[in-house]
């Protein structure tokens, strides 16, 4: 057994892109499992910017009964699913739902982001379907909708993660605020340097008030999107206690999740990220992240 085979026993990958979704994908939810599964990983959380994983994941029981890995779902609060409405989330929580991600697709800045990116612009808008509506955190006088805390204080109610989705800064630290003041410390940034925009001052601030910081292995995997090194550089600027990894991967033209953590983790060693730090980011806190210790 390779180092890399010791380290992905009992990892919890976050941010598995498996299908059906609208969106190409590589692998089912049910192959996403079983390839995770025989690599020792204890968890997956599967997502899609359009629909609830959590009704996905129940019709493919059977399928997945037998694996010796647990698979969760959650709902992207996108305007294809009413935005911040929480009678879906409640419907999400209440059939098992694990992760509440804040406006992905329907966020301001990702729509920015898309309208000058021909290939985000596709990518993210399949099949022909209709544009995402921006869904913004914030009333039209600039305070923080109602619907925030009470989105917050059902993933709290449930044990589930919030995260801040593709937010902007600003939208993101409204969300992270709220959470701090209900007392729900489950909360997680993703890619901060990839549409969101978060920079390191701000994103220390939301730290500093709880949340955790996932980076991708989609955006560093072979140095796709960004160099190896700079998440090193985050992991030593924000520690990797306050790091996850989650995959972010199983679209087409990508690596599979399995293939893209044994592809970025070598590469961390040697680049000085020790094991125990590893075993923080993609072990020990996404578990507490979805209640797996408690």
């Amino acid at each position: 057994m390779t180092v890399v085979d010791e380290l992905l026993d009992g990892a919890v990958d976050l941010h598995c892109h498996s299908g059906p979704s609208p969106m190409p994908r590589r692998i089912t939810h049910v192959e996403a499992a079983q390839q995770a599964a025989d690599a020792g990983f204890r968890a997956i959380v599967v997502k899609c910017h359009y629909h609830d994983t959590v009704t996905d994941l129940l019709s493919m029981q059977p399928l997945l009964a037998d694996l010796p890995i647990d698979v969760y779902g959650g709902i992207a609060l996108n305007s294809v699913n009413g935005g911040l409405n929480p009678w879906a989330v409640d419907r999400s929580l209440k059939m098992g739902g694990k992760v509440i991600w804040f406006p992905t697709i329907s966020s301001h800045i990702h729509l920015e982001h898309a309208a000058h990116h021909a290939e985000t612009q596709s990518h993210f808008q399949p099949l022909g379907m209709m544009q995402s509506a921006e869904v913004s955190v914030f009333d039209e006088d600039g305070g923080v909708r109602p619907e925030v805390r009470q989105i917050v204080e059902q993933a709290k109610a449930e044990g589930a993660l919030v995260s801040t989705g593709h937010l902007d800064a600003g939208s993101a630290l409204a969300v992270v605020r709220t959470a701090h003041d209900v007392g729900h410390d489950r909360v997680i940034i993703s890619h901060p340097d990839y549409v969101s925009d978060i920079d390191r001052s701000r994103l220390e601030e939301m730290i500093g008030l709880g949340a955790v910081v996932e980076h991708e292995v989609a955006m560093y995997h072979r140095d796709h999107i960004f160099p190896a090194e700079k998440l090193v550089d985050w992991i030593r600027t924000i520690g990797a206690e306050h790091t996850v990894l989650g995959s972010d991967l199983g679209q087409v033209g990508n690596p599979l999740p399995v293939e893209g953590y044994r592809g970025l983790l070598p590469r961390l060693l040697d680049l000085g990220i020790g094991e125990d730090e590893i075993d923080l980011m993609i072990r020990r806190n996404p578990a507490r992240l979805i209640g797996l210790d408690g």
